[in-house]
């Protein structure tokens, strides 16, 4: 897998298929790969180059912030001399993407942004300090938990589909990535970046997911509403893993709006 040293970090990434590039950003302690399951196959079949990486996980207790994730972003654009590009985010990858918008204007065309927020409730502040000080008693209890807080109930009243997901959470769980609520600063999680997003000039979609509970969806669109050329939409009976629990429809909404011109 080819890389990138951005600030002595390495930055790994994987570049498919040819035409209009789009880098995808993921979430939580995710690496790149995980938009290739659904994400990628559709978007390169829909005539584009997608750019996917790994995040930063950073050092054993180390932290870093929001902008160290911004630049690597900015650096992987201008290093593959990507030009302006489209941008498609996930959770704090599009916290990323947004922070880019902000901070970067002449990197992105337009951008898709899913299961974002813009502040946190009293709800997802608890969940973030809980994440970030507590544990679990045993793997098993874990990988409920987190089926639990990621899928939608719709989802687990399907007994394959739950017993898939089981299987997919018990096998990943020894190889994720350190979760980057625990690397990132805790009060960076917790800023309000309303406000900053109404300088935001890109269109942009706001996906929302409607049984999200990590990040639940009314916080979504309030980004939409601070965004002021942004759209908003909302899937239906899924989770905060909504483009991988409703792939056909996410993907559709991803490829018709990348799709439309900068000039509309």
């Amino acid at each position: 897998m080819p890389e990138i040293v951005v600030d002595g970090q390495p930055l790994h990434y994987e570049d498919e298929g040819t035409g209009p590039p789009v880098v995808m950003v993921a979430g939580t302690g995710s690496r790149g790969r995980v938009w290739h399951l659904h994400q990628v196959p559709a978007l390169v079949s829909a005539g584009y180059r997608v750019i996917t990486f790994d995040n930063r996980a950073g050092g054993p207790g180390g932290r870093f912030g929001v902008a160290s994730l911004v630049s690597d972003t900015a650096a992987l654009i201008e290093r593959l001399e990507l030009g302006q590009s489209r941008a498609v985010g996930f959770s704090l990858g599009a916290r990323v993407v947004a922070e880019l918008l902000v901070e970067r204007p002449e990197l992105v065309e337009r951008a898709v942004l899913l299961a974002t927020r813009g502040r946190v409730d009293h709800w997802t502040k608890a969940m973030l300090l809980a994440e970030r000080t507590g544990t679990t008693t045993t793997p098993e209890f874990g990988v409920v938990v987190r089926a639990m807080q990621y899928l939608s109930p719709t989802t687990l009243r399907d007994d394959r589909a739950t017993r898939d997901w089981l299987e997919l959470f018990e096998l990943t769980s020894a190889t994720a990535l350190p979760g980057l609520h625990e690397q990132v600063a805790l009060d960076e999680l917790l800023a309000d970046r309303l406000t900053a997003y109404s300088a935001i000039e890109a269109a942009c979609l706001v996906v929302g997911f409607g049984d999200d509970l990590v990040t639940p969806p009314q916080l979504t669109r309030e980004v939409a509403r601070a965004i002021p050329r942004a759209q908003y939409h909302e899937v239906a009976d899924c989770g905060h893993y909504g483009y991988l629990e409703r792939p056909g429809e996410v993907n559709k909404l991803i490829v018709d709006f990348l799709g439309v011109s900068s000039r509309d």
